[in-house]
């Protein structure tokens, strides 16, 4: 089964008319997406755009074999003018199967949004799902019957419909999943590239063509990755969305709770509402015991107050208790959580504080701590297979 990508961007396409926002005046070129729209093998239409007729020519496809056009939302403003060449547009009732002349079932997809998923078969077997803009498969029950061999879908804006497709099954480590319907909340460029291989996915130019059950190369996911930056930097939000497809993930905090502090509350409280709702929390400093275990992937935030503990359990703050013992104490318990991160076989996500380039602390226990953390954050970054570095919310790659 061929298929032929005439658009990949939102409704409104990218950059969107009249514009001015910074994603938008730097969408040009091969950055510039139409509103996405599916050709398969020549026969089947999904969503009808404006321009499709010039896409297709540009793509190297006509439109004259079409057999069936079928829409999957909405469309707002003004109708799109049918050419003359092609059947009407229709929707296909959720649940229902419609089998093309050509030999393809399709079959709609409930959504939990406005519009309508389509499940793609050829007559050789493979298998596609096209979802709309801004929704999730609904009524997810049981486990699939096997993968699709390939899934287009809003990655950016619906990240937890590819972790509802992981959780059934549907989504499996040789799907080859596009992101579609970019919009301007998509970072540019290799921010976009390196936000979607965390995710497993990848977004192609307007006018590729893939052929459905070929072996794709799927993105690696880092195995392990660091996220450090200075305060208020975006450094967790970019951890988040690291993992904000999979369908289970636990979420290690290690700054606990302080009872009677209500900004300390108000803080905990702004990252909770963000997290997805599926993920698990475990308030611990216990990381290399989690590491050490099976199990979904792990988000631990942060190595900072991680490190705060363990100079809190040693009592390494004191001067004297620090040449007595609390060094050799300290440095053996982070030897230890370094050997974890090198030995863990689930999937992490660290962050961690940058300190050490701001204004020299007026104290021995200040100095002590910002020392102890950047020898942490070297070891922590040596095993890891990718470290990014976020300033004003930017994403630098530093490894990987």
């Amino acid at each position: 089964m061929e298929l032929t990508l005439l658009g990949t961007g939102a409704p409104d396409g990218l950059p969107r008319p009249s514009c001015p926002c910074a994603a938008c005046a730097t969408a040009r070129g091969p950055w510039a997406r139409a509103a996405t729209a599916l050709l398969i093998d020549d026969a089947l239409l999904l969503d009808l755009t404006p321009g499709a007729v010039f896409a297709a020519a540009r793509a190297g496809h006509s439109l004259g074999a079409v057999r069936q056009v079928l829409l999957t939302h909405p469309h707002d403003g003004p109708a799109v003018e049918l050419p003359p060449m092609l059947p009407p547009a229709g929707r296909v009732p959720d649940g229902q199967v419609l089998t093309l002349i050509s030999g393809h079932r399709v079959r709609a997809v409930p959504m939990d949004a406005p519009g309508t998923g389509y499940e793609v078969s050829s007559p050789d077997g493979e298998r596609l799902l096209y979802l709309p803009p801004g929704a999730a498969p609904a009524g997810l029950d049981g486990r699939a019957e096997r993968p699709y061999d390939l899934v287009l879908c809003d990655v950016i804006g619906r990240p937890d419909a590819v972790a509802r497709l992981r959780a059934v099954g549907a989504v499996g480590a040789a799907t080859e999943v596009i992101a579609v319907h970019l919009d301007h909340g998509a970072p540019p460029g290799a921010a976009l590239d390196r936000l979607l291989a965390a995710a497993g996915a990848r977004a192609v130019p307007d006018g590729t063509t893939l052929v459905v059950g070929e072996y794709p190369v799927v993105p690696d996911v880092p195995r392990r990755v660091l996220v450090t930056g200075g305060a208020r930097s975006g450094k967790s939000v970019e951890a988040e969305r690291r993992l904000e497809t999979f369908p289970e993930v636990v979420y290690v905090a290690t700054g606990g709770r302080r009872e009677g502090d209500p900004e300390w509350a108000a803080r905990v409280g702004l990252h909770r509402e963000r997290r997805p709702g599926a993920w698990r929390t475990e308030e611990t400093c216990e990381v290399a015991e989690l590491l050490g275990a099976d199990g979904p992937p792990l988000l631990v935030d942060c190595l900072s107050l991680w490190l705060t503990d363990a100079m809190d359990r040693v009592d390494a703050w004191e001067d004297e208790r620090w040449r007595e013992g609390g060094q050799g104490a300290l440095r053996a318990r982070v030897a230890e959580l370094v050997a974890a991160v090198r030995g863990t076989r689930r999937q992490v996500v660290l962050v961690t504080n940058e300190v050490g380039a701001g204004v020299v602390p007026a104290t021995p226990a200040g100095r002590r701590f910002r020392d102890e953390l950047g020898r942490l954050n070297a070891a922590v970054a040596a095993e890891c297979e990718e470290v990014l570095l976020v300033v004003a919310g930017q994403a630098v790659v530093l490894r990987g």
